[in-house]
């Protein structure tokens, strides 16, 4: 329940001055009574709802329902007695905090037959008090409908904004986790395959320093040459983390392939329709990586990539004559094939790997992401 600060709800404005002059008003009405004992007995009728009225706010049983049917009871008292209406208006309040439907909907119907009945006894008893102040027993009486179905509303719909704000930081958490994972791979794909085309240039310039000096340090200037370009792409990467293009990256695919003195062919349009740059991202960092597994474990002597439009599906193939996936590779253990899964799987795609003949990788990614159903 609402802590005693909270008891009137928020966001409520000058209206908050109202309650405090119903807190007020009682002792007002009561104070025009001649006799002595009603003032004293009417006195102690409000100190005893207000303590009531509190204990309703921090009690989390069943005594909330004993609270209550004492307001109830002072309620009426007041209203029959001394003509005070308003108290009607604090239990409409408090009943629309109640979250428990059945709670809810019984309380607000014994409420409001009560105050209803206890306001028409009154006109019969004291018709002319209860005739002067009509237009506010009206107004009484219409809060006591429309407040408990306001607060009840109210209530929820601030128990819901408390939820999306959790489910939004929730969101959040996990959005930086992925993205921390993203950075990682794409960190392990741009080094990996840059350091892996050092290796290779800087074993031809040992094999090459003796037998062809010349070569040798063409070889070298490379190896110099693909350092800058590494950190240059990591810089960039760090910096914006910017999206790169298929086709730019078979520029740079071809050029570590035949670095590796190996064979390489491209068949299919290159300019893709209907694929978002998003894509063609994961796609290109998925393309990079399978390279240069072809490059580390194939012992092939080539490499070929096609690629396949329809109007629903992106397929790109990757065959190298090599030795086949083992069965380490195949495990996932490592950042290869796990992190290609994985960011397909992001995109709603999927990875198939066929060992005949070689390897052939094959990525498939629908033109628009679907959003995954939760189970």
């Amino acid at each position: 329940m609402r802590n005693w600060y909270h008891i009137f709800p928020k966001s409520m404005g000058l209206s908050a001055y109202v309650w405090i002059i119903f807190c007020i008003l009682p002792f007002y009405f009561i104070f025009r009574s001649s006799s002595l004992f009603e003032m004293t007995f009417g006195i102690l009728m409000i100190l005893l709802f207000f303590i009531a009225y509190r204990l309703s706010f921090i009690t989390n049983n069943r005594l909330v329902y004993l609270w209550v049917s004492l307001e109830m009871a002072i309620s009426i008292f007041m209203t029959l007695y001394f003509g005070y209406v308003y108290f009607s208006l604090f239990l409409a309040f408090f009943i629309g905090n109640i979250q428990n439907k059945i709670g809810f909907f019984l309380l607000y119907a014994v409420h409001l037959l009560t105050t209803i009945a206890a306001i028409t006894t009154g006109f019969v008893i004291e018709t002319e008090m209860y005739f002067s102040q009509l237009p506010f027993i009206i107004i009484s009486v219409v809060g006591v409908i429309l407040m408990p179905f306001n607060m009840y509303n109210r209530n929820n719909r601030e128990k819901l904004e408390g939820q999306l704000e959790d489910a939004n930081k929730r969101i959040s958490q996990l959005m930086v986790i992925e993205e921390r994972q993203r950075i990682a791979r794409d960190l392990h794909d741009t080094l990996g395959q840059k350091l892996s085309l050092i290796r290779l240039k800087s074993d031809l310039a040992r094999k090459l320093m003796y037998v062809n000096p010349d070569t040798a340090a063409n070889e070298i200037y490379d190896i110099n040459q693909t350092a800058k370009t590494a950190l240059n792409e990591v810089r960039e990467m760090v910096s914006d983390m910017r999206g790169t293009k298929l086709k730019d990256e078979i520029i740079r695919v071809r050029q570590i392939v035949e670095a590796a003195q190996m064979d390489f062919g491209v068949e299919g349009d290159l300019e893709l329709a209907n694929t978002s740059l998003f894509i063609e991202n994961v796609l290109s960092m998925c393309l990079k990586e399978a390279v240069t597994n072809v490059i580390k474990h194939s012992q092939a002597t080539s490499c070929h990539v096609k690629m396949k439009q329809s109007a629903d599906e992106l397929l790109i193939e990757v065959h190298d004559n090599g030795v086949g996936i083992s069965d380490k590779i195949d495990s996932c253990k490592g950042h290869g094939l796990c992190g290609m899964r994985e960011r397909l799987e992001f995109v709603n795609g999927s990875l198939e790997t066929i060992s005949k003949n070689g390897t052939t990788l094959i990525f498939r990614v629908p033109h628009f992401i679907k959003q995954t159903k939760q189970g």
